[in-house]
């Protein structure tokens, strides 16, 4: 089975797709996030990715509203990331009907913060966010590299409780153009037990196949006629013809209990 999780990217309340991290290089893609997340309702979607990119340029939520519309208009699980910074950031997340929170900048910035979070609120809902350019982290919604290794940053946050870690190769997120497979195995070698979700360059079925996975997260960033994959198995359907074209797609892994994958909700056999 292939569980499909769709992430919408949002700008100024509008889902949008960057290339490589860009802000200057962005597409809009729908005006009204909500009407976006109920189609993947009603195509049987159950679980959505949802990122607040002002918030990660900003360096706290801004974005909130849509997250409120989309929680109280859908029954979809939420995952929230983008901007959160502080406390008041967390809070504000979850009372806006995040189910989980993603932190990225923050771990970085922060460390007994996030931690803090971890204890507070459990690793069923708090993920670490580690966004990657050439090994090493990028935070500030990708506008700043920084020195820290991407393998020891993840260790440290296992050691201190992380289970779920997102990580995008940033140089090939939105080019639809393959994803980077060798690190991410690199990454399920190096740190057992991790539930990783890959993003960054993936753009079809053959590239999930790459990854060798049973299970995969789709972040269908816009919504086009081009093919994506159903709730359902391998089943491969078609958006509303007045979408446009192009998405994003993200797979997750776990190392430690001899699946090729699962999905982000913890899942054993």
């Amino acid at each position: 089975m292939i569980q499909l999780i769709p992430a919408i990217d949002i700008i100024g309340g509008r889902c949008v797709r960057l290339s490589q991290g860009d802000y200057t290089r962005q597409q809009v893609y729908n005006e009204n996030p909500l009407e976006v997340a109920k189609a993947f309702e009603d195509s049987g979607v159950t679980r959505l990715h949802l990122v607040d990119l002002d918030g990660a340029k900003a360096s706290h939520v801004v974005n909130y509203k849509v997250l409120e519309q989309i929680a109280g208009h859908t029954s979809l699980t939420i995952d929230f990331g983008g901007g959160v910074k502080s406390d008041e950031d967390l809070h504000i997340a979850f009372e806006s009907g995040a189910h989980l929170v993603t932190g990225g900048s923050i771990a970085v910035r922060d460390r007994d913060r996030f931690v803090g979070w971890i204890e507070r609120y459990g690793k069923e809902r708090i993920i670490l966010g580690a966004d990657v350019r050439d090994g090493k982290i990028s935070t500030g919604g990708w506008l700043d590299d920084s020195d820290v290794e991407m393998i020891p940053f993840v260790r440290d946050y296992m050691q201190a409780g992380i289970e779920q870690v997102i990580t995008t190769d940033i140089a090939r997120d939105g080019m639809l153009q393959g994803c980077s497979v060798e690190l991410y195995r690199k990454m399920l070698a190096e740190l057992p037990g991790i539930y990783l979700i890959a993003g960054g360059g993936v753009g079809s079925w053959a590239d999930i196949e790459a990854l060798q996975l049973d299970w995969a997260v789709s972040g269908i960033a816009s919504f086009g006629t081009t093919p994506y994959f159903s709730t359902s198995a391998t089943n491969i359907s078609h958006c509303p013809p007045s979408w446009t074209p192009t998405f994003r797609i993200w797979a997750t892994t776990r190392s430690s209990v001899g699946l090729s994958a699962v999905s982000m909700i913890p899942s054993r056999k």
